[in-house]
């Protein structure tokens, strides 16, 4: 039994090693500008494998996780900011509002499927970005709201850095084991064929609602810690580029992949800070390299890599 399980959980357990030891080196070396993009790269990491859960495992693309990201943010900064309340408590009632947010997102869009589904999706946060960019009086409008800084613990970049590491690498086998419950082999099941799951007697709508909410409430992780990174939050947070990247992060690490997500946020993240250096036409670079993926690789790298390891396998 034990043997059995240490075999289901080795491919996890090797992933997070790795992530580990390759994330967990760069501070030794790099300077603090390499280990703030490291850091960026992480946050985006968690936030990208919220959005493989849908597309990857159910079979859904949500283009309204930018808005779910954003909204941690923003009430994490408006609450140390402007409440003068405690960077601590204010990250606990952000994931809170991003929990609840999905589930709202959840409740709507568990009622429809494909295109709808994308589209439904759009249209929330499209909601959620006009109203912080109007409602001047709570988010700042256009100019934003800037936060007051991290808790004095994690004042030193290197201990922030190692902080995020860890809770992403937390949030990340939680995310991994939660796919893999037969809860997860339910979304699969919901994938494959939304009509036969029905037919068996599995509530199709309350799984994509439950599944919508749990990766509201890991975006709301990742957004937590994007507040205490970047410190500042504006409507181009929850705008719907934001979803965008983080849907891209998934398809070129590989959706379905998980830890793909690593992967294409290391490129993205990478990318945007490389070249935006000497064009500021970055996003006809990023959009190139997503059809270069698509065409070369349409399951990702890390899919590419596994289907290479199947096909040595066999």
């Amino acid at each position: 039994m034990r043997a059995s399980a240490l075999s289901r959980n080795k491919p996890v357990m090797i992933a997070l090693a790795v992530v580990a030891v390759v994330f967990g080196v760069i501070p030794l070396f790099a300077t603090k500008y390499q280990v703030s993009v490291a850091n960026e790269i992480i946050i985006f990491a968690l936030f990208a494998m919220c959005i493989d859960i849908l597309a990857g495992f159910a079979g859904r693309t949500s283009l309204g996780h930018g808005a779910i990201f954003g909204a941690s943010t923003y009430v994490v900064v408006y609450w140390t900011a402007v409440m003068g309340g405690s960077p601590w408590t204010g990250m606990l009632l952000g994931i809170l509002a991003s929990t609840l947010l999905a589930a709202v997102f959840g409740l709507l869009a568990s009622r429809v499927t494909d295109v709808y589904f994308l589209l439904l999706t759009l249209a929330l946060g499209m909601i959620f970005w006009g109203v912080a960019l109007r409602w001047t009086s709570v988010s700042g409008g256009e100019n934003g709201l800037r936060g007051v800084g991290r808790p004095e613990i994690l004042a030193d970049p290197i201990v922030f850095f190692y902080v995020c590491l860890g809770v992403v690498l937390v949030g990340s086998a939680l995310i991994w084991r939660f796919v893999h419950s037969p809860f997860g082999l339910t979304l699969r099941g919901i994938r494959d064929s939304d009509s036969r799951m029905r037919s068996l007697g599995y509530a199709c709508g309350f799984h994509m609602f439950v599944a919508f909410t749990v990766t509201g409430f890991f975006a709301g992780v990742a957004g937590a810690l994007y507040a205490l990174f970047n410190n500042f939050v504006s409507p181009s947070t929850v705008e719907l580029s934001q979803s965008v990247e983080g849907l891209l992060m998934a398809i070129v690490g590989g959706v379905g992949t998980l830890f793909g997500s690593f992967i294409g946020a290391a490129a993205i993240v990478l990318l945007e800070n490389i070249v935006s250096m000497y064009t500021e036409r970055w996003p006809m670079v990023l959009g190139l390299m997503f059809i270069v993926t698509m065409v070369v690789a349409p399951e990702g790298v890390l899919g590419a890599f596994r289907k290479i390891g199947r096909k040595k396998a066999s």
